[in-house]
């Protein structure tokens, strides 16, 4: 566990008390994935992701709307396909990773929003600045057990961003009109839980 996230399980711990009665979860970087999708010359997406995530989730089991969410994503670990392209995005132009190698969410506020569905409200700190952003997340699913005994669960969520909101500003100007890359940014997330051990 890296410094930084220890300070957030930390500030996480601090708050359990106020929950009715939380289980921890770990988010399971093998089976959890952080997409995004980003126009390209206003004609085409593209599609990347963030192969290293982790982080807690404290489920409140009488009242969902209770529970805290807290994850880490490497900035370091994005993947377009193209070198030269994520070469491109961890410069300063754009993540800057070796001044921000990561980028956190720490949820402020859930509330239901129809059957197996919720609005995940959060802080969103990425290249420094930090934001409020709404996912509407699906699940979390029930319970199951693996082969080797650890209780699983998972969620899908989704939201949307302008980079710029994050001070991502670069951009080229076309020669037909229009820009190089959009500002709107599709974010799609895939998270499996692995229930921790009571003590």
């Amino acid at each position: 566990m890296n410094r930084l996230t220890g300070i957030f399980t930390a500030a996480i711990l601090v708050m359990l008390p106020t929950l009715g009665f939380a289980s921890t979860w770990n988010i399971d970087a093998d089976h959890s994935s952080v997409g995004f999708k980003v126009r390209h010359l206003m004609v085409s997406n593209v599609k990347g992701g963030f192969g290293k995530v982790q982080g807690v989730v404290y489920v409140d089991e009488k009242d969902i709307t209770k529970s805290k969410v807290n994850a880490t994503i490497d900035t370091t670990s994005i993947d377009t396909g193209v070198a030269k392209r994520d070469a491109h995005l961890k410069s300063p132009d754009f993540l800057d990773v070796e001044k921000f190698p990561t980028m956190t969410f720490v949820s402020t506020k859930i509330a239901r929003d129809g059957a197996d569905k919720l609005k995940l409200t959060g802080d969103l700190t990425l290249h420094g600045v930090t934001r409020t952003v709404v996912l509407d997340v699906e699940g979390p699913s029930g319970e199951i057990k693996d082969p080797m005994g650890n209780i699983r669960r998972g969620a899908s969520a989704e939201t949307k961003i302008n980079r710029k909101d994050f001070g991502l500003t670069w951009n080229k100007m076309l020669e037909a009109g229009g820009v190089a890359v959009g500002d709107e940014v599709a974010i799609s997330i895939e998270v499996e839980l692995i229930k921790a051990a009571e003590k």
